[in-house]
Formats: structure tokens, sequence, C-alpha cells
């Protein structure tokens, strides 16, 4: 990244010190923006500015200018974006790629003009080369090829992280990004057929419990490793990076803790109380052996995560019960 700015410079505009202060939170009625929103209201925020999509369609490049012009919010999260599993992404890649870089050009752009003192940007792990190094650093990014099933997501969520970057090279502006690992929690997604693995197993578990089944058939043989972050964990490292962080690169927000999807599927069977077998079916593809993000950067600066993997599914699946109609 050369010089400029080096990489762990603290934050100059403190974000926690005025909690009247008029906060953006780009879509906030997701699985990331929900929880920021949950956090930033138990901080004691008065002034969050939020919008839905009927309210405010974040593409449209007049519509969001006329917003952050009457708006001016001190304070911009972008945690919207349109994401989807590897069956959309094959299927509308040109939505993936047209969408998500219009949302964040017209969020960024406009939060520089309009005078906002800081902005986060947030991404995804997929943003890496498909044969990354693990743990994944940092640096990795634009080292190799992309993983092609989510490239057109992947590719635009890079330009974002260099948006930022261009901003506060070129303007000074405090622009920062941060990569989250895989994320779970309330307002995931449990469609049956394009949801990742965690939900899906926890739906899968559930409807066998319900039904009264005798086993519950997985795919491969349950060894890849997997990390996995809870949402309230990454919405407080939200919170932390907008307080402490300012610096050109791009920040990993992962758990630093490795599961194999068997452990995880035994522990979600004990999470939801199902009785009957688990039973492994290893003709089928198991998928990448090892993916876990290096965000000891993150750590150094003073971030851990609190979550637990199991109480972030107990809370999961209180939110699943409540929540998802079967």
């Amino acid at each position: 990244m050369g010089s400029q700015d080096n990489n762990v410079a603290l934050s100059s505009s403190s974000f926690l010190a005025d909690k009247s202060a008029k906060v953006f939170v780009a879509g906030h009625r997701g699985l990331v923006g929900s929880a920021i929103v949950r956090k930033l209201n138990q901080l004691g925020f008065t002034n969050l500015i939020l919008r839905s999509h009927a309210e405010l369609d974040l593409t449209h490049q007049s519509d969001v200018e006329a917003f952050f012009a009457s708006e001016k919010p001190e304070f911009v999260i972008v945690a919207a974006a349109k994401v989807g599993g590897i069956h959309a992404n094959n299927t509308y890649p040109a939505d993936f790629i047209a969408i998500n870089l219009q949302i964040q050009t017209n969020v960024i752009d406009s939060s520089y003009r309009h005078g906002a003192k800081k902005l986060l940007f947030l991404g995804s792990s997929c943003i890496y080369p498909k044969f990354s190094p693990q743990p994944i650093p940092e640096d990795a990014l634009l080292t190799g090829p992309l993983e092609p099933t989510n490239e057109w997501y992947a590719i635009a969520k890079i330009a974002g992280i260099k948006m930022c970057q261009a901003y506060r090279i070129q303007y000074k502006w405090d622009a920062i990004s941060g990569m989250p690992t895989n994320l779970y929690g309330p307002y995931d997604n449990f469609h049956p057929e394009n949801s990742h693995v965690l939900p899906a197993l926890m739906r899968r578990f559930h409807e066998a419990k319900v039904k009264g089944a005798k086993e519950v058939v997985v795919w491969g043989t349950g060894s890849p490793l997997r990390e996995f972050l809870h949402v309230d964990d990454l919405a407080d490292a939200v919170v932390f990076m907008m307080e402490k962080y300012s610096g050109l690169e791009h920040l990993n927000v992962g758990s630093g803790k490795e599961v194999t999807i068997k452990e995880l599927a035994e522990l979600m069977k004990e999470v939801v109380e199902f009785e009957g077998n688990l039973v492994w079916d290893s003709t089928k593809p198991d998928g990448t052996p090892r993916k876990l993000m290096d965000s000891s950067k993150l750590a150094t600066l003073g971030w851990t995560p609190k979550v637990s993997l199991k109480d972030g599914l107990v809370d999961t699946y209180k939110w699943y019960l409540e929540n998802v109609n079967l």
C-alpha cells in the first residue's frame, strides 16, 4: 500500500463523544445493518437516520444526493448490499456487480460531498483470491484469481475498498473499510435452497425435529474448517473501528476460531435438541478445506470477539423460533 497514511493510525473524529450526532446506517434491515442499529441504540445514540429500500433506493444517484443534501449525516456506515449464494451469483451476475457498484459509489461519494466526518464500508471475505494463504491476511488482496462463483460480487466489494482508499488519498477524508468473515445471527437468511451452511443446518435440524425424523444427512465428510462470527460481535467491531481506526488499509473482522463442519453440525444438533442421528454423505463434495481470516491487526488495536459459537447458536435459534415461519 506504500507509505500513504500507513495502516494503523488512530481516528481523529471521536464517534462515541456525541451520541446525538446524525448516523446513517445504510441497509439497516439486513443481517448486518440490524445488528449495528441494535448496538447503537444500546449505546444511547439518539439520532440514527434509517431509510428502507422503499423510502430510498440507494442505486438512484439523484435520490441519494438529495437525501444527503437534506439530512447531512456526520457518520455513515455502509451495510447495504445485494447478497446471495452461489446459485444467485451464477444466475444474476449483472445484478450483483451493477447494484453493488451503484449503492456504494452513490453513498460514498455523497457522504464525502455533503460533509460526513467518517465513513465505514463493509465488505466480505470473498474479496480474497481463491487460493489465499491461510489464515488470510489483508495483504492477500489482489494477489491471485477470485473464486469464479462470486467474482461479480467480490469485484464490486474490492472497488468499494479502493474507492475509500482513493478518497482518503485525494481528499484526506476519513473513509475506512472492514471485511467480516462468515456471519450469522438474527435476521439471517434461512431459505431452504440459497442460505449459507450455518442457517441451512439450523433449519434442517429444526424441520427434522418437528417431523420426528430419524436422521439428518449432511453432505461431505464434515472435515472442512470454517470461521463464524455472530453479527453482534461485528456490530461491536464496527463501533470500535469508527472510534479507533483511521487507516488506508481495510481490516479483517473475524472470530479467529475455526470449527469443522462436523463440530458445527454436532453443536447445532445439541442446540436444536434433535434426538435423531447425524449421517455424513461422503460421496458428496466437501468444498474448500479451510477458510480462516487473519484478524490480528484488529486484535492488536484492542478488539476481540465476545460471543462464543454455542451462545451465538442458542441466541440465533431463539430468534429463528420466534420469527421464521415454516
